[in-house]
């Protein structure tokens, strides 16, 4: 399995790998609050197929954008499934992400991790409201 592993990431460009696994140091937005928990509750279908971009920056300035691709007629339900697998998936350890209640995902950090902020950077999807709330 370990063989496999290692296999498949040689097979990556080192420009891919080194984008996986560094953040990109920014600017945290102006007016932007840290917490270390927060929801993003979904809301409508979406009418078109498109992308979101979310932007997670934490405490120290490390920002991490992560890819949602979302296709036409998605619903809340299945949105958030799909932003809450690309969060887990695309964020490097010290986040824990899981959904509550169908529509909702929470995003948490780790006890050793710093307070984070995160929004929607972009969205091509049409129908789709997000709202982020602190916890």
């Amino acid at each position: 399995m370990r063989a496999l592993a290692l296999a498949v990431f040689l097979a990556l460009p080192a420009a891919a790998v080194a984008a996986a696994a560094t953040p990109v140091p920014v600017t945290m937005p102006a007016g932007a609050s840290l917490s270390n928990k927060w929801r993003l509750e979904f809301s409508g279908a979406a009418e078109s197929a498109g992308e979101l971009v979310f932007e997670v920056t934490d405490k120290g300035g490390a920002a991490f954008r992560v890819r949602v691709v979302i296709e036409g007629n998605d619903g809340e339900n299945r949105v958030s499934s799909k932003v809450r697998r690309a969060l887990d998936k695309q964020l490097p350890r010290g986040w824990r992400v899981e959904r509550d209640d169908g529509e909702d995902v929470l995003v948490k950090r780790r006890l050793y991790h710093p307070r984070f902020h995160i929004r929607l950077v972009s969205s091509s999807v049409d129908g789709v409201r997000i709202r982020f709330d602190k916890e």
